[in-house]
């Protein structure tokens, strides 16, 4: 079969597809209008099955945080259920409600805690249906075992018998009580998250391995640099390569093949002339880049308090950090599969967003939204807005074009070229001493991103000529831009930049880390120049009993030895070795982070070895005290490899850091001893954990360095040859 017709008889096929472990069947029949489940309905987030258990919906997804059993034991301590008779469906604009986008640690502080207010709105209700059914006061009857039963003893009833396979018909009570504190028997547990069995044995689905029949495997062709356009395309160059078809739209350039392997071939061998563009700054020109603007405003005051002025102060401190763009790095590249036929689409993606992508996919290629549906499915991983997105927009735009279903794979060089960045930032901090040697003015001015939507399109849709999608922001990246201790004057300034270099996007606690990591060093400096030791230096004036318990446990975990830093008498033979400390309250109003870090610099290579770490954390409210210590030790982890390795390298046209050994991170034997201590408070509102525990770790690192060599770093990463540069330059 000619390869034309082979490709147009893929057109005509009807998807469906079973899920997880086979407990639901859901259908992606096309032209079915896309419900509208209202976030004001119990209905919308659960259901009691016939056989008693408990269906959630969430809008909200599970990207390896955890989400799906946390939500479950929220659900299961309001309906008085064992935690495996709740299922969840997360992330399918079909089937769940627009709980908005996965991000900023929202996912059980905002879609956790709805549905939990859906269930306790559901528990009123099943006591009163009980209530009629027994002739007995609500008061009298508790809610344990699936069962509504009276106080004490007597006969009950379950609640598959009183709402079994039907509605609640509810709206939601926002009044109704949550289960205190005192009476949880599954919140403060750590039962097994359900997906880890199949992820451990292999027997997962991803969305790579996921399969429609008849479906296509395509890939794209990227330009030479970032604004290229396609001069031409000889076709003939890969005629040996069978059922091969070539997909131009404007600049957007790919191949579709039944077999992956051909297309894989196809997009390498296919002879392409690119124009040439150059409008980069390169990576070593960066921090020009970032100064020069133009900015929304000339300054934007974010902070202020007393007269920071520093001409007054007895002594004074400066520095200039700069962090770098730097890719979400996912260990699998982005992957997605669309169907599009009869003016919409089912989609399957690993998308942090399901139903704002369906918003911007159906605008951006022309689809009715009710005939479009996004369903998610597992990724490599995420952490902010990688290539999910985007491989989305490749497989749709494919799919248009050929009229089959088409899975789209990143290769590696895509994932690290193409997905958008977490963006540069650039801080100048300024400190002021009394003669005491105490804070007593600060200021910060930093270089950021404006907070709005980014600049450029997905790359399909900006290469291929179509509307111009909302793109992505990088999120708010101006908190935590000052000190959150007894400072008496301070001011913090921004300069939101309108354009970036780099396509940008949120990448894991977006500004905080960078914003952490320059506040703190500069109080490690304070410290230092008073001559006092950096835990009891943070203390002074500190009355927030909360932000002084992680402080203390941080230290008594660590065996904190409290005197000033440097200490230049801290060696091992030819390896140094330092302890840093960082503290920080996210956002000023989240979480609570304190984490001590001893380090060993070899000065004659350059090599920082992280030894140890230990943590203590309060998010409020623990939920599932095992899902929140790997979040945190995860955070930890990734950070430090941001903070040593991970550094965006591009030249004039493009980004030339696309394999592991231009974009290095973190490796196993690198990996050090994590000790985290949660503070429980069970009483207080939970605050998610996704992100908190990253902020401090670079300034804790820094402050190490800092200790064992007299040395304060302030670009990031900390590469070998920075270090080496530096203490040569301190020599």
């Amino acid at each position: 079969m000619k390869r034309r017709n082979f490709l147009k008889a893929g057109g005509a096929l009807v998807v469906s597809f079973g899920v997880g472990d086979g407990l639901l069947t859901r259908l992606a029949a096309q032209g079915t209008a896309a419900a509208t489940l209202p976030l004001t309905d119990v209905d919308s987030f659960l259901a009691v099955q016939a056989d008693g258990s408990v269906l959630i919906r969430s809008g909200k997804i599970d990207c390896g945080t955890g989400h799906r059993i946390a939500v479950a034991q929220m659900v299961a301590e309001e309906l008085g259920l064992s935690v495996t008779r709740v299922k969840m469906i997360d992330g399918d604009t079909q089937e769940t409600p627009d709980q908005g986008s996965t991000g900023g640690s929202t996912g059980l502080t905002r879609g956790g805690m709805e549905i939990r207010q859906a269930a306790a709105t559901a528990r009123v209700a099943l006591l009163q249906m009980a209530s009629a059914r027994l002739n007995k006061p609500a008061a009298e009857l508790m809610l344990a075992n699936g069962k509504v039963s009276p106080r004490g003893a007597g006969v009950g009833v379950s609640i598959a018998e009183l709402v079994g396979a039907k509605k609640f018909g509810l709206k939601m009570d926002m009044n109704a009580p949550l289960r205190p504190a005192g009476e949880h028997v599954i919140i403060g547990m750590s039962p097994l998250r359900p997906d880890v069995p199949a992820k451990a044995t292999g027997a997962h689905t991803y969305v790579q391995d996921h399969v429609v029949p008849g479906m296509l495997h395509g890939r794209v062709i990227r330009p030479a640099s970032i604004r290229a356009k396609l001069v031409s395309v000889d076709e003939a160059s890969i005629a040996s390569i069978p059922d091969v078809r070539v997909v131009r739209v404007q600049n957007f350039l790919g191949v579709v093949a039944r077999d992956e392997w051909a297309a894989v071939r196809a997009a390498r061998e296919l002879k392409v002339v690119w124009s040439e563009w150059q409008g980069l700054p390169g990576n070593a020109g960066l921090e020009a880049y970032v100064r020069k603007g133009p900015f929304d405003k000339d300054q934007q005051v974010l902070a202020r308090g007393g007269e920071p002025s520093l001409i007054v102060t007895a002594k004074q401190l400066s520095g200039t950090f700069l962090w770098p763009n730097q890719g979400h790095a996912s260990m699998g590249p982005s992957c997605a599969v669309a169907d599009v036929r009869n003016g919409g689409a089912t989609v399957w993606s690993s998308t942090q967003g399901p139903h704002a992508l369906r918003q911007n996919l159906a605008r951006v290629f022309g689809l009715d939204v009710a005939k479009t549906r996004v369903v998610f499915l597992d990724g490599a991983g995420s952490y902010g807005g990688n290539g999910n997105d985007d491989v989305a927009a490749d497989a749709v735009l494919l799919s248009k074009t050929v009229g089959a279903p088409v899975r789209v794979q990143w290769m590696r060089h895509d994932e690290h070229g193409w997905d958008p960045k977490g963006p540069q930032q650039l801080l100048d901090v300024r400190a002021g001493l009394d003669a005491a040697g105490n804070l007593i003015a600060w200021e910060t001015e930093m270089w950021v991103p404006a907070n709005k939507p980014g600049q450029r399109a997905m790359p399909a849709s900006e290469h291929a000529g179509l509307a111009t999608d909302e793109g992505q922001n990088a999120g708010l990246m101006t908190q935590n831009g000052e000190p959150p201790y007894a400072v008496p004057n301070v001011r913090v300034t921004a300069h939101p930049a309108q354009t970036t270099p780099l396509r940008i996007s949120n990448l894991r606690a977006p500004g905080k880390i960078a914003n952490v990591f320059a506040v703190e060093a500069m109080v490690d400096q304070a410290a230092a120049a008073a001559g006092a030791d950096p835990i009891a230096y943070r203390t002074r004036g500190l009355t927030d009993a909360r932000a002084l318990a992680v402080i203390n446990r941080a230290k008594q975990m660590f065996g904190w030895d409290s005197r000033p830093s440097p200490n230049p008498r801290a060696e091992a033979g030819a390896v140094r070795l330092g302890r840093g400390f960082a503290y920080m309250r996210y956002k000023q109003s989240e979480n609570y982070v304190a984490i001590a870090m001893g380090v060993a610099v070899n000065p004659a290579t350059g090599k920082i070895q992280v030894r140890r770490v230990s943590c203590a954390h309060d998010c409020g409210m623990v939920v599932n005290p095992n899902a929140l210590r790997n979040q945190i030790e995860g955070c930890i982890v990734q950070t430090l490899s941001r903070a040593l390795f991970e550094e965006v390298k591009f030249d004039a046209s493009k980004v030339t850091s696309v394999d592991w050994v231009s974009y290095p991170i973190l490796t196993f034997p690198d990996v050090p001893e994590v000790e985290v201590a949660l503070l429980n408070h069970p009483n207080e509102p939970l605050m998610g954990a996704g992100e908190a525990a990253a902020a401090p770790v670079a300034a804790a690192l820094a402050n190490a360095v800092f200790d064992a060599t007299g040395m304060l770093l302030k670009t990031v990463p900390f590469t070998a040859d920075r270090v080496k540069v530096a203490l040569a330059a301190k020599a």
